[in-house]
């Protein structure tokens, strides 16, 4: 089963949020939904990058790893270079 990861930002600050889903679309509309956690502070949130997976452990271990870089310059470039090649 196919699954994503994905980054996302505040309209509201420009903060950054890593993540992971089969259907980030739908991820996206949950996390501009009332609830309660981190994303909800920061709403709305837009969807600025989404990277395809053959499964959720591969979706997993690249998130862990994008989290890992604790760096916004990191997450932007990947951004940016998205439909670069």
């Amino acid at each position: 089963m196919e699954y994503f990861v994905y980054i996302i930002q505040s309209e509201l600050d420009g903060t950054l949020y890593v993540g992971s889903s089969k259907d980030p679309i739908s991820r996206l509309e949950k996390h501009n939904r009332p609830h309660k956690g981190f994303t909800a502070r920061k709403q709305p949130w837009k969807l600025l990058y989404a990277e395809k997976f053959p499964s959720k452990k591969d979706a997993l271990i690249r998130e862990k790893f994008l989290k890992a870089q604790k760096s916004r310059a990191f997450l932007w470039n990947l951004i940016q270079n998205q439909s670069a090649g």
